[in-house]
Protein backbone atom coordinates (compact mmCIF):
# COMPACT_ATOMS: atom_id res chain seq x y z
CA UNK A 1 0.00 0.00 0.00
CA UNK A 2 1.31 3.43 -0.96
CA UNK A 3 1.94 6.00 1.78
CA UNK A 4 2.36 9.77 1.65
CA UNK A 5 6.12 9.15 1.31
CA UNK A 6 5.61 7.02 -1.82
CA UNK A 7 3.37 9.65 -3.43
CA UNK A 8 5.84 12.42 -2.55
CA UNK A 9 8.72 10.54 -4.20
CA UNK A 10 6.82 10.29 -7.48
CA UNK A 11 5.98 14.00 -7.35
CA UNK A 12 9.65 14.83 -6.74
CA UNK A 13 10.74 12.88 -9.82
CA UNK A 14 8.12 14.43 -12.09
CA UNK A 15 8.92 17.96 -10.94
CA UNK A 16 12.67 17.45 -11.48
CA UNK A 17 11.96 16.15 -14.98
CA UNK A 18 9.49 18.81 -16.10
CA UNK A 19 9.85 22.01 -14.06
CA UNK A 20 12.47 24.67 -13.39
CA UNK A 21 13.89 23.51 -10.07
CA UNK A 22 17.34 25.10 -10.05
CA UNK A 23 18.17 28.07 -7.88
CA UNK A 24 17.74 31.48 -9.48
CA UNK A 25 20.91 33.43 -10.37
CA UNK A 26 22.97 30.80 -8.57
CA UNK A 27 25.85 28.90 -10.11
CA UNK A 28 28.29 26.29 -8.90
CA UNK A 29 31.16 28.80 -9.07
CA UNK A 30 33.13 26.41 -11.28
CA UNK A 31 32.80 28.86 -14.19
CA UNK A 32 35.55 30.85 -12.45
CA UNK A 33 37.99 28.00 -13.06
CA UNK A 34 39.62 27.32 -16.42
CA UNK A 35 42.35 24.99 -17.59
CA UNK A 36 45.52 26.14 -19.34
CA UNK A 37 45.82 24.22 -22.61
CA UNK A 38 48.95 22.15 -23.14
CA UNK A 39 49.75 22.10 -26.87
CA UNK A 40 52.32 19.33 -26.31
CA UNK A 41 50.66 16.89 -23.88
CA UNK A 42 53.23 14.09 -24.42
CA UNK A 43 50.70 11.40 -23.49
CA UNK A 44 48.59 8.86 -25.39
CA UNK A 45 44.85 9.65 -25.15
CA UNK A 46 44.03 5.94 -25.27
CA UNK A 47 46.15 5.30 -22.16
CA UNK A 48 44.50 7.90 -19.93
CA UNK A 49 43.38 6.13 -16.74
CA UNK A 50 40.43 7.53 -14.75
CA UNK A 51 40.18 4.72 -12.18
CA UNK A 52 40.22 5.55 -8.47
CA UNK A 53 39.06 4.16 -5.11
CA UNK A 54 36.02 4.97 -2.98
CA UNK A 55 34.71 3.19 0.12
CA UNK A 56 37.54 0.65 -0.10
CA UNK A 57 36.56 -0.40 -3.61
CA UNK A 58 38.15 0.32 -6.97
CA UNK A 59 35.86 2.19 -9.35
CA UNK A 60 36.45 2.62 -13.07
CA UNK A 61 35.76 6.35 -12.96
CA UNK A 62 35.73 8.98 -10.16
CA UNK A 63 31.96 9.25 -10.39
CA UNK A 64 28.91 8.65 -8.23
CA UNK A 65 25.29 8.40 -9.24
CA UNK A 66 24.06 10.74 -6.52
CA UNK A 67 21.14 9.81 -4.29
CA UNK A 68 17.93 10.70 -6.08
CA UNK A 69 14.89 8.56 -5.46
CA UNK A 70 13.17 5.40 -4.29
CA UNK A 71 9.80 4.24 -3.00
CA UNK A 72 7.61 4.58 -6.09
CA UNK A 73 6.89 2.65 -9.28
CA UNK A 74 8.74 5.20 -11.41
CA UNK A 75 11.62 5.19 -8.93
CA UNK A 76 11.95 1.41 -9.32
CA UNK A 77 12.50 1.74 -13.06
CA UNK A 78 14.91 4.63 -12.57
CA UNK A 79 17.01 2.95 -9.88
CA UNK A 80 17.24 -0.39 -11.66
CA UNK A 81 18.39 1.33 -14.85
CA UNK A 82 20.92 3.40 -12.88
CA UNK A 83 22.17 0.31 -11.01
CA UNK A 84 22.70 -1.73 -14.17
CA UNK A 85 24.48 1.17 -15.87
CA UNK A 86 26.64 1.80 -12.79
CA UNK A 87 27.74 -1.82 -12.70
CA UNK A 88 28.55 -1.72 -16.41
CA UNK A 89 30.53 1.54 -16.16
CA UNK A 90 32.04 1.03 -12.70
CA UNK A 91 30.45 4.07 -11.03
CA UNK A 92 29.45 4.22 -7.36
CA UNK A 93 25.70 4.61 -6.78
CA UNK A 94 23.59 6.17 -4.04
CA UNK A 95 19.99 5.40 -3.12
CA UNK A 96 17.34 7.98 -2.39
CA UNK A 97 16.10 8.29 1.19
CA UNK A 98 15.58 4.74 2.45
CA UNK A 99 13.20 5.74 5.21
CA UNK A 100 10.41 4.70 2.84
CA UNK A 101 11.85 1.16 2.83
CA UNK A 102 11.15 0.77 6.55
CA UNK A 103 7.82 2.61 6.60
CA UNK A 104 6.15 1.11 3.54
CA UNK A 105 6.20 -2.21 1.71
CA UNK A 106 5.22 -0.51 -1.54
CA UNK A 107 7.92 -0.50 -4.22
CA UNK A 108 10.64 -1.83 -1.94
CA UNK A 109 12.35 -3.19 -5.08
CA UNK A 110 13.33 0.41 -5.85
CA UNK A 111 15.82 0.20 -2.98
CA UNK A 112 16.90 -3.43 -3.30
CA UNK A 113 19.21 -2.97 -6.27
CA UNK A 114 22.36 -4.76 -5.09
CA UNK A 115 21.64 -7.67 -7.45
CA UNK A 116 22.07 -5.23 -10.36
CA UNK A 117 25.12 -3.44 -8.94
CA UNK A 118 27.11 -6.27 -7.40
CA UNK A 119 30.66 -4.90 -7.48
CA UNK A 120 30.38 -1.12 -7.13
CA UNK A 121 30.05 0.95 -3.94
CA UNK A 122 26.37 1.20 -2.95
CA UNK A 123 25.28 3.94 -0.53
CA UNK A 124 22.06 3.86 1.48
CA UNK A 125 20.56 7.15 2.60
CA UNK A 126 18.58 8.56 5.53
CA UNK A 127 17.67 12.04 6.71
CA UNK A 128 19.68 12.83 9.84
CA UNK A 129 16.67 14.69 11.26
CA UNK A 130 14.92 11.32 11.67
CA UNK A 131 17.12 10.77 14.75
CA UNK A 132 14.77 13.23 16.46
CA UNK A 133 11.71 11.32 15.26
CA UNK A 134 12.31 7.81 16.55
CA UNK A 135 15.13 6.56 14.37
CA UNK A 136 18.49 5.41 15.69
CA UNK A 137 21.28 2.87 15.24
CA UNK A 138 18.88 -0.08 14.99
CA UNK A 139 16.93 1.43 12.10
CA UNK A 140 20.13 2.47 10.33
CA UNK A 141 21.50 -1.06 10.60
CA UNK A 142 18.24 -2.48 9.23
CA UNK A 143 18.56 -0.19 6.22
CA UNK A 144 22.16 -1.22 5.62
CA UNK A 145 21.34 -4.92 6.02
CA UNK A 146 18.33 -4.85 3.70
CA UNK A 147 20.05 -2.86 0.97
CA UNK A 148 23.44 -4.60 1.39
CA UNK A 149 24.99 -1.13 1.27
CA UNK A 150 28.70 -0.36 1.64
CA UNK A 151 27.91 2.88 3.47
CA UNK A 152 25.10 4.99 4.87
CA UNK A 153 24.94 8.68 4.02
CA UNK A 154 22.94 10.98 6.29
CA UNK A 155 21.36 13.87 4.45
CA UNK A 156 20.96 17.31 5.99
CA UNK A 157 17.97 19.09 4.44
CA UNK A 158 16.77 21.67 6.95
CA UNK A 159 15.36 24.24 4.51
CA UNK A 160 13.67 21.58 2.39
CA UNK A 161 11.87 20.28 5.47
CA UNK A 162 10.67 23.79 6.41
CA UNK A 163 9.12 24.35 2.97
CA UNK A 164 7.75 20.81 2.68
CA UNK A 165 4.16 20.36 3.87
CA UNK A 166 4.38 18.43 7.13
CA UNK A 167 8.18 18.54 7.13
CA UNK A 168 10.30 17.41 10.09
CA UNK A 169 11.92 20.58 11.41
CA UNK A 170 13.47 19.65 14.77
CA UNK A 171 17.19 19.67 13.94
CA UNK A 172 18.24 20.14 17.59
CA UNK A 173 21.10 18.11 19.13
CA UNK A 174 21.69 15.92 16.10
CA UNK A 175 25.49 15.83 16.39
CA UNK A 176 25.68 13.41 19.38
CA UNK A 177 23.12 11.16 17.70
CA UNK A 178 25.16 11.16 14.51
CA UNK A 179 28.21 10.27 16.62
CA UNK A 180 26.43 7.25 18.12
CA UNK A 181 25.50 5.96 14.67
CA UNK A 182 29.07 6.43 13.43
CA UNK A 183 30.40 4.43 16.40
CA UNK A 184 27.94 1.54 16.19
CA UNK A 185 27.01 1.06 12.54
CA UNK A 186 28.73 -1.78 10.68
CA UNK A 187 29.67 0.41 7.68
CA UNK A 188 31.21 3.88 7.19
CA UNK A 189 28.85 6.84 7.56
CA UNK A 190 28.95 9.90 5.32
CA UNK A 191 27.02 13.15 5.31
CA UNK A 192 25.50 15.09 2.41
CA UNK A 193 23.51 18.24 1.91
CA UNK A 194 20.75 18.40 -0.69
CA UNK A 195 21.77 21.45 -2.70
CA UNK A 196 22.58 24.20 -0.21
CA UNK A 197 26.11 23.08 0.57
CA UNK A 198 28.35 22.15 3.51
CA UNK A 199 31.16 24.45 4.60
CA UNK A 200 34.45 23.49 6.21
CA UNK A 201 33.46 24.40 9.76
CA UNK A 202 30.40 22.15 9.72
CA UNK A 203 32.33 19.41 7.93
CA UNK A 204 35.01 19.46 10.66
CA UNK A 205 32.35 19.06 13.38
CA UNK A 206 30.93 16.07 11.53
CA UNK A 207 34.34 14.51 10.92
CA UNK A 208 35.25 14.91 14.59
CA UNK A 209 32.27 12.72 15.61
CA UNK A 210 33.13 9.96 13.16
CA UNK A 211 31.82 10.89 9.71
CA UNK A 212 33.99 9.20 7.04
CA UNK A 213 33.35 11.41 4.00
CA UNK A 214 31.57 14.64 3.06
CA UNK A 215 29.30 15.05 0.05
CA UNK A 216 29.12 18.83 -0.20
CA UNK A 217 25.97 18.93 -2.43
CA UNK A 218 26.49 22.62 -3.06
CA UNK A 219 24.30 25.28 -4.67
CA UNK A 220 24.20 25.65 -8.41
CA UNK A 221 22.01 22.70 -9.33
CA UNK A 222 18.64 21.45 -8.12
CA UNK A 223 17.22 23.50 -5.25
CA UNK A 224 14.97 21.38 -3.07
CA UNK A 225 13.29 24.44 -1.62
CA UNK A 226 12.20 25.16 -5.20
CA UNK A 227 10.99 21.58 -5.65
CA UNK A 228 8.94 21.81 -2.46
CA UNK A 229 7.67 25.25 -3.49
CA UNK A 230 6.05 23.60 -6.49
CA UNK A 231 4.50 20.92 -4.25
CA UNK A 232 3.23 22.95 -1.31
CA UNK A 233 -0.35 24.14 -1.14
CA UNK A 234 0.52 26.62 1.60
CA UNK A 235 0.81 30.17 0.16
CA UNK A 236 3.03 31.25 3.06
CA UNK A 237 5.58 28.53 2.31
CA UNK A 238 5.33 29.05 -1.45
CA UNK A 239 6.14 32.75 -1.10
CA UNK A 240 8.93 32.08 1.41
CA UNK A 241 10.55 29.62 -1.00
CA UNK A 242 10.73 32.42 -3.57
CA UNK A 243 12.75 34.50 -1.11
CA UNK A 244 15.23 31.61 -0.80
CA UNK A 245 15.59 30.83 -4.50
CA UNK A 246 19.25 31.84 -4.53
CA UNK A 247 20.20 30.50 -1.10
CA UNK A 248 23.17 28.25 -0.54
CA UNK A 249 26.95 27.88 -0.78
CA UNK A 250 28.18 27.35 -4.36
CA UNK A 251 29.70 23.93 -4.92
CA UNK A 252 33.16 25.33 -5.66
CA UNK A 253 33.23 27.26 -2.37
CA UNK A 254 32.11 24.15 -0.49
CA UNK A 255 34.93 22.03 -1.90
CA UNK A 256 37.59 24.63 -1.15
CA UNK A 257 36.24 25.29 2.35
CA UNK A 258 35.95 21.62 3.33
CA UNK A 259 39.34 20.73 1.88
CA UNK A 260 41.01 23.59 3.79
CA UNK A 261 39.66 22.24 7.09
CA UNK A 262 40.00 18.53 6.27
CA UNK A 263 43.05 17.94 4.04
CA UNK A 264 42.74 14.14 3.94
CA UNK A 265 39.02 13.37 4.18
CA UNK A 266 37.28 12.09 1.02
CA UNK A 267 35.07 14.75 -0.58
CA UNK A 268 32.23 14.07 -2.98
CA UNK A 269 31.54 17.07 -5.20
CA UNK A 270 27.88 17.26 -6.14
CA UNK A 271 25.44 20.05 -6.84
CA UNK A 272 25.08 21.28 -10.41
CA UNK A 273 27.56 18.84 -11.98
CA UNK A 274 26.71 18.53 -15.67
CA UNK A 275 29.83 17.67 -17.67
CA UNK A 276 33.14 15.90 -17.45
CA UNK A 277 34.79 19.33 -17.54
CA UNK A 278 32.87 20.26 -14.38
CA UNK A 279 34.14 17.05 -12.83
CA UNK A 280 37.74 17.79 -13.77
CA UNK A 281 37.50 21.25 -12.20
CA UNK A 282 36.05 19.82 -8.99
CA UNK A 283 38.82 17.21 -8.74
CA UNK A 284 41.49 19.83 -9.37
CA UNK A 285 40.34 21.91 -6.38
CA UNK A 286 40.03 19.01 -3.95
CA UNK A 287 37.23 16.55 -4.73
CA UNK A 288 37.87 12.80 -4.74
CA UNK A 289 34.62 11.73 -6.39
CA UNK A 290 32.05 13.71 -8.38
CA UNK A 291 28.31 13.09 -8.07
CA UNK A 292 25.79 13.42 -10.90
CA UNK A 293 22.04 13.39 -10.35
CA UNK A 294 19.57 15.28 -12.54
CA UNK A 295 22.01 15.03 -15.46
CA UNK A 296 21.21 11.28 -15.48
CA UNK A 297 17.55 11.41 -14.48
CA UNK A 298 15.82 11.70 -17.86
CA UNK A 299 17.98 8.95 -19.35
CA UNK A 300 17.17 6.73 -16.37
CA UNK A 301 13.45 6.97 -17.14
CA UNK A 302 14.19 5.56 -20.59
CA UNK A 303 16.66 2.67 -20.53
CA UNK A 304 19.99 1.33 -19.27
CA UNK A 305 21.48 2.14 -22.68
CA UNK A 306 20.39 5.78 -22.40
CA UNK A 307 22.09 6.10 -19.01
CA UNK A 308 25.28 4.52 -20.34
CA UNK A 309 25.29 7.04 -23.22
CA UNK A 310 25.27 9.93 -20.74
CA UNK A 311 27.95 8.26 -18.62
CA UNK A 312 30.12 7.69 -21.70
CA UNK A 313 29.75 11.37 -22.59
CA UNK A 314 30.85 12.51 -19.12
CA UNK A 315 33.82 10.13 -19.08
CA UNK A 316 34.92 11.21 -22.56
CA UNK A 317 34.77 14.89 -21.54
CA UNK A 318 36.87 14.16 -18.44
CA UNK A 319 39.48 12.36 -20.56
CA UNK A 320 39.49 15.18 -23.12
CA UNK A 321 40.16 17.67 -20.33
CA UNK A 322 43.01 15.54 -19.02
CA UNK A 323 44.44 15.18 -22.54
CA UNK A 324 44.16 18.93 -23.03
CA UNK A 325 46.40 19.63 -20.05
CA UNK A 326 48.65 16.58 -20.41
CA UNK A 327 47.77 14.47 -17.36
CA UNK A 328 47.29 10.72 -17.62
CA UNK A 329 45.61 9.74 -14.33
CA UNK A 330 43.43 11.16 -11.57
CA UNK A 331 46.35 11.76 -9.20
CA UNK A 332 48.07 13.93 -11.81
CA UNK A 333 44.81 15.79 -12.43
CA UNK A 334 44.48 16.46 -8.71
CA UNK A 335 47.98 17.95 -8.61
CA UNK A 336 48.08 19.86 -11.90
CA UNK A 337 49.11 23.49 -11.99
CA UNK A 338 47.63 23.98 -15.47
CA UNK A 339 44.64 25.76 -14.01
CA UNK A 340 43.54 29.36 -13.68
CA UNK A 341 41.25 30.31 -10.78
CA UNK A 342 39.47 33.65 -11.03
CA UNK A 343 42.09 34.74 -13.56
CA UNK A 344 45.03 33.70 -11.40
CA UNK A 345 47.25 31.23 -13.21
CA UNK A 346 48.83 28.58 -11.01
CA UNK A 347 51.15 27.72 -13.88
CA UNK A 348 52.59 31.24 -13.99
CA UNK A 349 53.03 31.24 -10.21
CA UNK A 350 54.92 27.96 -10.43
CA UNK A 351 57.16 29.25 -13.22
CA UNK A 352 58.02 32.49 -11.43
CA UNK A 353 58.38 30.83 -8.05
CA UNK A 354 55.86 33.15 -6.43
Amino acid sequence: METDINVRKTEHIRLCLTDEVEGVNKTTGLEGISFIHNALPEINFDEINIETSFLSKRIKAPFLVSSMTGGSELASKININLAKASEEKGWAIGLGSTRALLESTAHEESFLIREYAKSVPLIANLGAVQFNYGYGVEECQKIVDRTEADSLVLHLNSLQEVIQDGGDVNFENLLPKIEEVCKKLSVPVGVKEVGFGIDGTVAKKLYDVGISYIDVAGAGGTSWSQVEKLRTKDPLRKKAAEAFNNWGIPTKECIVSVRSKLPEVPIVASGGMKTGVDAAKAITIGANVVGFARTLLKAATESVESVIEVMDQIEFELKMTMFGIGVKNIEELRNTNRVSIQGRSLLDENITGK
